[in-house]
């Protein structure tokens, strides 16, 4: 099997009977090197010797006297976050737990880099033994912002992050700005021909992605969605690429995203799109279940349609919390 997403930091985690993640003291010490954490040189003895025990001993018990302590109002607001967090993980019986406690029980304040840490992980481990760079590079929206540009009127997906660092470098070269190029336009983008790259720069989130033009793009995103909801919520769902909704008789929704969340809540107040809102539809999917014994009878029998958006500014910030929260679900599906 070709590995992918080493980044995540499965390889930390161990292994529950069920096939769930287990929190180790080598996960909790992965969050403890982040640079959010790691204290800086003008930190405080009180900051300093709070990490250096945790390094210790990743899940000792800390007391709010030793926060109070912090010179820094920033570390302590951060210290309090991670710590909350941190006993949140090693509550649960696996990740994939204590990520549903989180959304099913409130955020809480959790900052969204946590979320998409645990996504990350968390589908790493869905697909583990997934072959289909599709599927892979289009799991990446489910943890990574993306930049929206279009060429040739397709629309083109490509890491925020690694965007943003290359405009920078843009910005220092009189040439680049001349020719006024986007810098997603010079990412290569998954094709056929260039899919076999994929394994070796999974990490580094270069690879653009063709949503517009390429069914197979879409497919991916689609099987990256099933995946998700068979490994944290046991069903089965059938996850398809539409063009538009027409369906004089929908039932329910889910935006996979802000940005759709509020356009779906127009549709399903009767309300008119405007041009620029339904400009910022970047996909639609049917999502169908294998059995309804599990699903609101508002819903049973009739597919569930799942809408992406981009924001104004066409960035991408998919929310795959709301494949756990917003499925018309009747009961609590409990996580490996």
């Amino acid at each position: 099997m070709t590995e992918f997403w080493v980044s995540s930091g499965h390889h930390l985690a161990g292994r529950t009977e069920g096939g769930g993640l287990a929190v180790t003291d080598d996960l909790i010490l992965a969050y403890l090197a982040r640079p959010e954490l790691v204290p800086p040189e003008e930190a405080c003895m009180a900051e300093r010797a709070l990490h250096r025990s945790l390094v210790t001993s990743p899940r000792r018990p800390v007391s709010p006297g030793e926060i109070a302590a912090m010179a820094d109002a920033d570390a302590r607001e951060n210290w309090t976050m991670m710590l909350a967090f941190r006993d949140r993980l090693t509550a649960a019986r696996s990740v994939e737990a204590a990520y549903l406690d989180l959304v099913r029980g409130g955020l809480n304040g959790t900052p969204p880099i946590f979320l998409n840490q645990l996504a990350h992980l968390i589908l790493r481990n869905a697909l583990d033994g997934c072959d289909d760079p599709y599927t892979l590079r289009a799991g990446e929206l489910f943890f990574r912002p993306q930049r929206v540009s279009f060429v040739d009127g397709a629309a083109l997906l490509a890491d925020a992050e690694v965007i943003e660092a290359r405009e920078i470098g843009a910005a220092q070269s009189p040439l680049v700005a001349m020719l006024g190029k986007e810098a997603a336009n010079e990412l290569d983008v998954l094709t056929d021909e260039t899919a076999w790259t994929y394994w070796s720069r999974s990490d580094a989130f270069t690879m653009a992605l063709n949503l517009g033009s390429n069914p197979k793009s879409r497919d991916g995103l689609a099987r990256a969605i099933e995946a998700w909801i068979r490994h944290l919520l046991h069903l089965e769902a059938k996850v398809e690429p539409i063009a538009s909704m027409d369906d004089p008789d929908w039932r329910w929704f889910v935006g996979l995203d802000a940005q759709a969340t509020r356009i779906g809540n127009a549709l399903w107040n009767g309300e008119t799109l405007d041009e620029a809102s339904r400009m910022r539809i970047l996909a639609l999917f049917r999502l169908t279940f294998a059995d309804d014994r599990r699903i609101d009878p508002r819903a049973a029998g009739r597919p569930v349609y799942l809408l992406m958006a981009m924001d104004p500014d066409k960035r991408l910030f998919l929310k795959p919390q709301n494949l756990v929260a917003g499925l018309p679900i009747i009961d609590g599906a409990e996580a490996a």
